[in-house]
């Protein structure tokens, strides 16, 4: 069976799914291949409009409407998309005549959704700026709004998503997405996945069933309904899909969780769309409950979309949210307003219960505020004065009008059940929903239940890391020696330190450790503390590279800024402290102890100035220190997210422990006592997605939060957390040694099935023949050979990540035998993945190694000769060419090397080919016609490997340097753009030149993608040439040359 078989029938079998009356039911469009489609089918529309009773002149002005604003691309692709969303959802206003008043035509019948027409088509072909051909587009009432890439069981789902993503491009058919409103791909293994325009790969999700299973009375009855049929489906890919386009939810999931947030459409998880369903059914008995969603799952959006549904669904609906830190209570704001939602943020208590007493505000927001401090968690005493100032703010003919739904963030907290009982006192009639991302504490939860309600719903730890939501973390106590006196007890200990690392590595460290010895023969902790961070920024993935950054954890602001000025003295000068102190003159007039000796107070006051760059003893008159403190801190952590290589390291005490989100942030090093909610959401710093490099996140316990390991038989259930229940925190952490040996082993075990159909002897030949293929293989072959070579160097920069972690621990865990085995094996597969990327071609345009797996190697890996990392990084093609000639020259040489030299060449050749046919079509067939002859010639033997080598270089040469070919005359061979020209118009000097000159006095900056500027440059060329076809051809290559 061939693959487009294979393919063909995965699709085969998801259109009759659609097809099926008794199952899907949408009607099949056919198989669209011929046609020019676009992504309104103005026919399907205008009938549903009929049936709807909509007269024909409203339709024509509807329709019209549509249409201009789905093909309107003048702000992108995002901006189009969200106008047309606007009117699916808000439908379009029209008048019949100029005089009369404006009608709405809605394009979706959203209490029936069944009365609305649901098709499928598939290879539907789009003509845009390039030809592309989605597997299968969903249209609703004849407009697109799902694209579907189904792939064969042996392909992975991301190549189908990789697929939807260049199809958005500019230069391919972005213009069809923007009435599209979910982005997919599938196959029969790994099942479906799903985002929307322009979602990033790895913000794909996958619909799952419901696993909370409390209160089951309180489901959605449209999921029962779902789900039952789902019993009968076996097929994963069938199953998923039934979920998601089961017309009623399909209608749902359009109408209610798609959202435009601050340049970014995001569609729910199918976490955040069962809480909201059940919350719904919860809400309609008039009454609340808790939703707890864990750290980095959505909450905040969960929040948007539930009162969104909420007001909509009343007129007299009000939606409050209060929060207890001015970072959330900022986020809530930005979120709201991101999707354009007007959100009140209240200035005071007064000032709430004013706008709770009228009509006029339908969403705000109220921060419990901090009492004579900046930033940092509520106390108990803010809540307190926030109740009282509540009372004494209360108006006497105080009535809180509309229906109420107050939502509660971080309900988790003890003091939640004071507030909520002064806030029903004022607002008696109003439904309370709280919010938690962590587990509610068991000492609490009775209490918060009593105040709250049950579980509305919940999506735990374990379950979001499962689901790629949130990332894993590991766990690691480090002793940090109280004394170390003598000189042989510090280089023992060195030893022990670094005795993982390669000599190289070592020896670097070793100039570091002469400065450094006075630190460890000191009394200082905080020496040996911050002496340990360093070498972690030296040593680890993603913190030697500058791509992830750490938080540190000081136990008071003292303590920070002790921290901050050795971090300075040692010249690791990239970190800041955030905290909520602002230095004031005023606090020290009453703690001078002596002029020799400066007090904590005074020394906290002198390096914070210092650190916001401040000379303490001369100070600016009228500065507003306050205001310094707040643009230091946004700056920095405005660095921290966006520059980490320049923000390294934050210190912190008691803020950006909850509700800052810093995806580069790898490492959490706590030297606070800290336990439960703190804890937890502390922990939760650092488990966000950050690309490829970063699989984990990483804790490191200086304080032994959880006691003794082994007494708590290594699970992270006591110390620290032992107010949880053992279920509310299982799987949270994991214990870093375990981890990181079982996921070295899961990877290598990878490695070794992947390579295990590699034919003996197993020499480079085979090798290259087994990711390679041979020479004059079809296109389709080719892509599965390009897919298994992505899979390889994946899996070894994987495997060289996962052995610099494992290394320290397997020298104790492991027999010496063992862990030098693992070592050689890891050795191997770098050299292979040098080797393939070469000989593939892959290799010449990109850096084999990026900076963060050189230094791993650097690292952690003794180097044979063979590993020369980045040997060829800054080669030329024609240099790669004569390399491999002389290893097809050398003597003594075996047939099998020279074979492998030879095609080395060929495929880098092709590859360059490839690359650069849409510059020049005509110049670079002709030149793949030469590399096709040479490979012939190779294979019948006609020509010896060094005539060959001759006519490769010059090749190379040709396909390299078109600049430098002597076949073009003197005028023409000046520029690659009038090669280009030349070459497709048949050779023609003097047509070339003229077209040349056109185009350099009508083109203007940025003109790519602006059609008024396109167009004129179009208009210069069609009076040269009269002919449109061509002017339009000949346009094509003219947007590829770099000189225009």
């Amino acid at each position: 069976m061939s693959i487009g078989d294979t393919e063909r029938v995965t699709q085969n079998r998801v259109v009759d799914f659609f097809r099926n009356r008794d199952i899907l039911d949408y009607e099949y469009l056919g198989n669209l291949k011929g046609e020019l489609n676009k992504n309104i089918r103005e026919d399907h529309l205008r009938a549903y409009l009929r049936l709807c009773g909509y007269r024909e002149k409203l339709i024509d002005g509807a329709v019209a409407e549509l249409v201009r604003t789905a093909e309107d691309m003048t702000h992108g692709l995002y901006t189009a998309n969200q106008r047309v969303y606007s009117l699916l959802k808000y439908g379009a206003k029209v008048k019949e005549t100029p005089e009369s008043a404006p009608q709405t035509v809605y394009f979706i019948d959203v209490e029936n959704p069944t009365n609305n027409h649901f098709s499928i088509a598939e290879e539907v072909t789009v003509v845009e700026r390039q030809e592309k051909r989605p597997d299968l587009v969903i249209y609703l009432n004849g407009i697109a709004v799902a694209v579907m890439e189904l792939k064969k069981k042996s392909a992975s789902v991301s190549n189908g998503i990789r697929q939807n993503l260049t199809n958005q491009k500019d230069g391919f058919i972005a213009p069809f997405f923007t009435t599209v409103q979910f982005c997919m791909a599938g196959n029969e293994i790994e099942g479906l996945r799903y985002g929307t325009t322009l979602t990033k790969e790895k913000y794909y999700m996958e619909w799952k069933p419901d696993g909370f299973h409390e209160n089951e009375d309180e489901r959605d009855q449209e999921d029962i309904r779902i789900m039952a049929y789902c019993e009968h489906i076996d097929n994963l890919l069938l199953r998923q899909l039934y979920q998601m386009f089961d017309k009623k939810r399909f209608i749902d999931l359009i109408e209610n969780f798609v959202i435009f947030d601050k340049g970014k459409k995001k569609v729910c998880r199918y976490n955040q769309y069962y809480g909201i369903k059940r919350t719904q059914r919860r809400l309609a008995k008039q009454r609340g409950g808790i939703i707890w969603h864990t750290q980095g799952s959505g909450k905040t959006l969960t929040m948007v979309w539930l009162s969104k549904w909420i007001l909509s669904h009343s007129d007299d609906a009000r939606v409050l949210i209060v929060t207890d830190r001015d970072e959330l209570d900022e986020q809530i704001e930005k979120v709201y307003k991101g999707v354009n939602e007007n959100i009140v943020r209240t200035k005071s208590c007064a000032d709430l219960l004013h706008r709770l007493n009228s009509y006029d505000d339908s969403l705000l927001c109220s921060l419990v505020h901090k009492f004579g401090r900046r930033g940092g968690e509520a106390t108990e005493t803010d809540y307190d004065k926030y109740i009282d100032e509540l009372k004494k703010a209360l108006p006497p003919d105080f009535e809180a009008k509309g229906q109420l739904c107050v939502f509660v963030d971080e309900c988790h907290r003890t003091q939640s059940g004071k507030l909520h009982a002064a806030m029903q006192a004022i607002m008696p009639k109003a439904i309370f929903i709280g919010f938690t991302g962590t587990p509610l504490l068991k000492k609490d939860k009775k209490t918060s239940i009593e105040v709250f309600g049950t579980y509305i719903h919940s999506y735990k730890y374990n379950e979001a890391v499962r689901d790629g939501v949130v990332l894993d973390l590991r766990y690691e106590y480090r002793d940090i020696p109280q004394e170390l006196s003598s000189h042989d007890r510090i280089d023992q200990w060195f030893d022990v330190k670094t005795r993982i690392l390669s000599p190289r590595a070592k020896a670097k460290l070793k100039e570091k450790w002469a400065n450094m010895q006075n630190i460890y023969s000191s009394r200082s902790r905080l020496e040996r503390v911050a002496w340990d961070i360093m070498q972690d920024f030296d040593l680890k993935s993603r913190l030697m590279d500058g791509n992830g950054n750490a938080i540190l954890v000081a136990d008071r602001i003292y303590t920070a800024c002790k921290y901050y000025e050795i971090f300075q003295q040692r010249g690791f000068k990239q970190c800041a402290i955030i905290s909520s102190y602002t230095p004031q003159a005023g606090d020290l007039r009453t703690d001078t102890v002596s002029l020799e000796e400066d007090t904590e107070k005074f020394e906290k006051y002198d390096i914070y100035l210092r650190m916001l760059g401040l000379d303490p003893a001369h100070l600016p008159e009228k500065l507003s220190i306050q205001k310094r403190v707040e643009d230091f801190e946004a700056e920095a952590k405005e660095k921290f997210i966006n520059e980490p290589a320049n923000m390294k390291l934050l210190i912190v005490v008691d803020k950006l422990l909850t509700g800052f989100d810093a995806p580069p942030c790898t490492y959490l090093y706590i030297d606070k006592k800290m336990q439960d909610h703190g804890l937890f959401q502390a922990i939760c710093r650092v488990n966000r997605l950050d690309g490829d490099t970063k699989e984990f996140g990483f804790i490191v316990d200086y304080k032994q939060l959880f006691g003794n390991l082994k007494a708590a038989m290594d699970k992270y259930t006591s110390g620290a957390f032992e107010g949880y229940d053992p279920e509310d925190v299982e799987g949270l952490i994991k214990d870093r040694s375990e981890e990181a040996m079982k996921h070295f082993k899961e990877v290598y075990e990878e490695l070794e099935e992947l390579c295990e159909g590699v034919e003996a002897p197993r020499e480079d030949l085979q090798y290259v023949h087994y990711f390679c293929g041979e020479a004059g293989m079809s296109e389709d072959v080719d892509e599965i050979y390009t897919r298994l070579r992505g899979k390889l160097y994946r899996l070894v920069n994987i495997l060289v990540r996962a052995f610099a972690e494992a290394k320290p621990y397997m020298v104790d865990l492991c027999a010496a035998s063992e862990w030098k085995k693992y070592e050689d094996k890891v050795r191997f597969y770098i050299e292979l993945k040098q080797i393939i990327g070469n000989k593939s071609g892959d290799f010449l345009d990109l850096k084999a190694y990026e900076p963060d797996m050189r230094k791993l190697i650097d690292n952690y890996i003794i180097a044979g000769d063979s590993i020369k990392i980045g040997e060829f990084d800054d080669l030329t093609l024609l240099d790669f060419v004569k390399d491999q000639g002389n290893t097809m020259m050398a003597e003594p040489s075996t047939s099998g090397q020279r074979q492998s030299a030879a095609e080395a060449i060929e495929n880098n050749i092709r590859r360059k080919v490839v690359e650069r046919v849409t510059v020049n079509p005509k110049y670079y067939e002709k030149m793949s016609a030469i590399l096709e002859k040479l490979i012939e010639e190779r294979k019948q033997g006609v020509a010896s490997y060094k005539e060959l080598l001759e006519k490769y270089i010059k090749l190379a040469k040709n396909v390299d340097s078109p600049e430098e070919n002597e076949a073009y005359p003197e005028s023409i061979q000046k520029s690659r753009a009038l090669q280009a020209l030349y070459d497709n118009v048949g050779e023609d000097e003097e047509l070339a030149l003229k077209l040349h000159d056109a185009v350099m006095h009508s083109k203007m900056n940025g003109f790519r993608g602006d059609e008024i500027k396109e167009n004129r440059i179009k208009r210069a060329m069609l009076a040269i040439l009269g002919d449109e076809a061509e002017m339009e051809r000949l346009f094509k290559i003219i947007k590829k040359q770099e000189e225009y």
